[in-house]
This record gives structure tokens, sequence and C-alpha cells, in this order.
């Protein structure tokens, strides 16, 4: 189940803010902590993540398509997707896709898009 909002800024900035380990903390309403070798996710990335009601789980990116698409596995489990595409030199939409047996995981992916938002047009502003 793909939640979208649509970005008033480039997807090059949505992406960076995705993809940016040390923002997760900002963006994502679950999670807490976050430990990851490097700042950013790459293909085959690995790490751990603390949520805000659990222990530390590992994680590891299973499919990673520069510029437009993630996914991981965390606790061995597949999680979410996450995805961009581009819909103009100054838009763009920003997707999580949430695996059905964790459909009540919507509301709070609904909240994260709005911080992903804020921040891609905070960093698309201080471009300008």
């Amino acid at each position: 189940m793909w939640v979208t909002r649509i970005v008033n800024a480039p997807a090059a900035h949505v992406w960076r803010v995705l993809i940016d380990t040390t923002t997760w903390t900002r963006w994502g309403p679950s999670v807490s902590e976050v430990e990851h070798d490097g700042r950013f996710l790459g293909p085959g990335s690995q790490g751990r993540v603390r949520t805000v009601v659990g222990p530390w789980l590992p994680f590891e990116v299973t499919r990673f398509q520069e510029g437009h698409l993630w996914t991981w596995r965390v606790g061995g489990v597949p999680a979410t997707a996450h995805r961009v595409e581009s819909l103009g030199a100054r838009r763009s939409r920003v997707g999580i896709d949430v695996p059905l047996m964790a459909t009540p995981y919507v509301l709070l992916c609904g909240v994260a898009l709005q911080r992903i938002d804020a921040m891609a047009r905070a960093k698309a502003g201080a471009r300008r």
C-alpha cells in the first residue's frame, strides 16, 4: 500500500533526505536512533535501528535504485519501501510502501511524509 505526497522540491533533495541516516530520527516518527557506517545509504547498506517502542534491530537495504527507490529488511522482516519520482524541475512525489501486515503504520507514514516534505523544501530553499 503506497502512501504518497507531492513535494514542492526537486526529487534530488527529497532523495537525499530519504537516504541520509542522520535525518531519520527527524522525519521517522517510529525511529529513535540509527547506527550505520557512513551517513548515506547505498546498495546493501547494513546497520541497526531502534524504534521508539523496542530494542535495537538490524537492518539491511535489499533494493537500491539510485535517486528513485530503496527497500529494506528490519529484524529480518521485509519492511517499508521508499520512492521518489520527479514531477519537474521543482516538484516531486515521495512515497512509502507499507506491507499489508503493517496497515496501521500508514498513519505514521503520513506524518513522515509531511516531515520529509518540510525538510526537502528547506533544503531546496537554501540552495536557491
